[in-house]
């Protein structure tokens, strides 16, 4: 039998937000706002948190993320509301959504770099490894020759960003990096034990259907 997935943070906070987003979406709609200025208006956000988190600007890099936050969803309810959702909407979507754990990550790493902390350098590396694992993963076995549908795993995006807002927050009011450090060290291994919890899922499935 094939697996079954739990719902995961991610659902179940769609589930409490789904209709104020789609309210305010609808408004942005007639605003004449479009999906793809929101999607592309929220990666500017996070460029400028990652290039404050790069200097060491923690406390205003976390509030920028934090504010580019709500755009990640808010892009589907325009485009739900307007009624223009399709299928390039969706790829540009996730493609911004990597480039956006690039900058973060890379800020990290450079502010490490700067710092002398290769050591710091080299784990903000394997955390941003890891990340692009889990998503490229979900998405090869989202493909129609796979078509197994893979959310599972403890660091799908919602809980990575979690993980991310808080450290900087902590950073900042701190006035130390070392929440970062901890953060990282976290989403390293977190992000890559998700990696693999999605390869079995879809191993496992693929079995149980004689594949």
């Amino acid at each position: 039998m094939p697996e079954t997935q739990a719902p995961t943070l991610t659902d179940r906070l769609r589930a409490h937000t789904q209709a104020p987003l789609d309210r305010l979406g609808a408004g942005l709609a007639r605003l004449g706002l479009q999906a793809d200025q929101v999607t592309i208006f929220g990666l500017l956000l996070v460029g400028l948190a990652a290039l404050l988190l790069a200097q060491g600007a923690f406390l205003a890099g976390a509030l920028l993320m934090l504010c580019s936050l709500p755009l990640d969803a808010l892009d589907g309810a325009v485009a739900r509301a307007a009624g223009r959702e399709s299928r390039f909407g969706m790829v540009l979507d996730s493609t911004l959504d990597r480039y956006a754990d690039g900058f973060i990550f890379a800020a990290f790493g450079y502010y490490f770099a700067e710092a002398g902390r290769m050591d710091m350098l080299a784990v903000a590396l394997v955390a941003l490894l890891g990340s692009f694992m889990v998503s490229y993963i979900r998405a090869r076995a989202d493909d129609a020759k796979v078509a197994v549908k893979t959310t599972v795993g403890l660091f799908t995006r919602l809980e990575r960003v979690l993980v991310l807002l808080v450290m900087t927050f902590a950073a900042g009011i701190s006035q130390s990096p070392a929440p970062v450090e901890v953060g990282l060290l976290l989403l390293a291994a977190g992000t890559n034990l998700t990696a693999l919890q999605r390869l079995r899922f879809v191993h496992r499935t693929l079995k149980g259907r004689g594949e």
